[in-house]
């Protein structure tokens, strides 16, 4: 871990204590939570299939969060970005769409 990737995690946990319960459903918290963990903690998101399950399962949840108009798409795509920047690949060796 670097200090960016601690940086971005930092910016999920505000975004979830800042949104929390007021627009956001225990499972959904805990979705962002799981994928911010396992990227934190991955050394390479190419070859960890936990890491990539729970990006894909973010993205699902941002989709929903849209689709519904509960979230804008840039407040998902920002959540979608720092997420992301917690793993080891963001230093944009692989981008997040391709995930």
């Amino acid at each position: 871990m670097n200090a960016a990737r601690a940086r971005a995690y930092a910016r999920v946990t505000m975004t979830l204590r800042d949104l929390g319960p007021a627009k956001l459903q225990r499972s959904e918290q805990a979705t962002i939570r799981h994928a911010a963990d396992t990227l934190l903690f991955c050394a390479d998101i190419a070859s960890d299939a936990s890491a990539q399950a729970a990006f894909a399962a973010l993205l699902t949840l941002n989709e929903h969060l849209i689709d519904s108009g509960r979230w804008g798409s840039q407040l998902a795509g920002r959540l979608a970005d720092d997420v992301w920047a917690c793993g080891a690949a963001s230093d944009g060796l692989l981008a997040h769409s391709a995930a």
